[in-house]
């Protein structure tokens, strides 16, 4: 078992059988309104092909965000003067699957211990990062990385920044969708592929 697919198995493990209890955000009769998340975990290519995967979400739109300029575009923001990650926004149905889970696969499938780098894309463009929506994700992405590190499953400390979502910008129309319209490009297949098919495996009960 090389160290990677031991890491996924223990992020799992740990947060499949240490669950962070929700608030009940209303009575029971009430159904789950869609909510959003937002991560940043390198190249959204890669991320945003992740998270298409799963069900109970309705929509993944790859982007920029917690940066300084407005309107930035795709060369703008690999400059890394911007000041924006490459993020991805999630629409989702949370009767179908949670945050808590969103997150176990958010960090089954990057290295958030790397500070601005994913392998070989280096730059504060690339960096790792939860952008809460609410009060109770931020509880949630705090206790899950606290609990991650607690147990030593990554080498080193996670080093995902934990901040307030701020004006997500959708990237240009050619990077949506990337990964299902270019699936033979050679970036995808090195990177975005392995992670589509680790979580097609190990999260085989989300996929849709």
């Amino acid at each position: 078992m090389n160290r990677r697919t031991a890491i996924t198995r223990a992020v799992t493990a740990i947060l499949t059988g240490a669950s962070i209890v929700m608030g009940s955000g209303g009575t029971r009769a009430e159904e789950p309104k869609p909510a959003t998340a937002t991560f940043a975990g390198g190249c959204f290519w890669c991320t945003e092909a992740v998270y298409a995967e799963l069900k109970g979400v309705k929509s993944v739109t790859s982007g920029y965000i917690a940066g300084q300029v407005p309107n930035p575009t795709y060369k703008d923001v690999c400059t890394g003067a911007t000041g924006h990650a490459e993020a991805i926004e999630i629409e989702y149905d949370p009767a179908v699957v949670s945050f808590e889970k969103l997150l176990e696969v958010f960090f089954a499938t990057h290295d958030p211990t790397t500070l601005n780098r994913q392998g070989a894309d280096v730059g504060t463009q690339y960096r790792s990062g939860i952008f809460y929506h609410d009060d109770e994700q931020k509880r949630i992405a705090e206790e899950v990385i606290a609990k991650l590190d607690a147990a030593q499953v990554f080498p080193r400390k996670i080093v995902t920044e934990v901040t307030k979502a701020s004006t997500f910008y959708p990237a240009e129309e050619y990077h949506q969708d990337y990964f299902a319209t270019n699936p033979f490009q050679p970036y995808c297949q090195a990177v975005a592929a392995p992670k589509v098919e680790k979580v097609r495996k190990v999260f085989k009960d989300l996929v849709k």
